[in-house]
């Protein structure tokens, strides 16, 4: 341990009364989720009433628990756009339906409301833009408005994987990394 850590563990631990040490697993991610909300309702008091829209991903974590993540991209009152991380948030299955009542509660929750969407940006998955039960297919029933964008990092990365195949060159000096 080093010496600066052990010199504020000795006054922490001596001078803090029994019940104050703020160090107790819990107390943190109290800590941890207050500066998250915080920081969420900033960001729906800075949308406002404007249009937004969301970028969403689906994900599954090292405990094999599939998670969503979401951006909201607006305009700012000065004019500049701005991308913001939402939040990450369980999903018990990353099917189109599961997938929207997810995002109803979450919507809910920071009190943002699908008539104010105005694009959704998502992957190429079957369950995000199948053309009649995907995600996407499920906000335009509700909201015609929230048009539908390709994620461009998703099409990035296609544009690359298919630029390499193509060029022998290339596919040489990344495998020649693996070996």
């Amino acid at each position: 341990m080093g010496l600066l850590k052990k010199e504020i563990k000795d006054v922490t631990l001596k001078n803090a009364p029994e019940n104050f040490k703020l160090i107790s697993p819990e107390i943190q991610k109290d800590f941890v989720n207050a500066a998250a909300t915080e920081t969420i309702n900033l960001i729906v008091k800075d949308i406002g009433g404007s249009l937004f829209s969301v970028l969403i991903d689906e994900s599954r974590d090292i405990s094999m628990k599939e998670h969503m993540a979401v951006v909201l991209c607006y305009v700012d009152k000065s004019g500049c756009i701005i991308e913001r991380f939402l939040g990450l948030e369980h999903v018990a299955s990353t099917t189109a339906i599961s997938l929207k009542a997810a995002i109803d509660k979450l919507f809910s929750k920071h009190g943002l409301s699908i008539s104010r969407l105005r694009g959704q940006g998502y992957g190429s998955a079957s369950n995000m833009q199948g053309k009649f039960n995907g995600f996407k297919a499920l906000i335009l029933k509700e909201n015609s408005s929230a048009y539908y964008i390709h994620c461009f990092a998703h099409q990035l990365q296609l544009a690359l994987v298919g630029v390499v195949k193509n060029m022998l060159m290339f596919l040489n000096f990344f495998l020649s990394w693996l070996v």
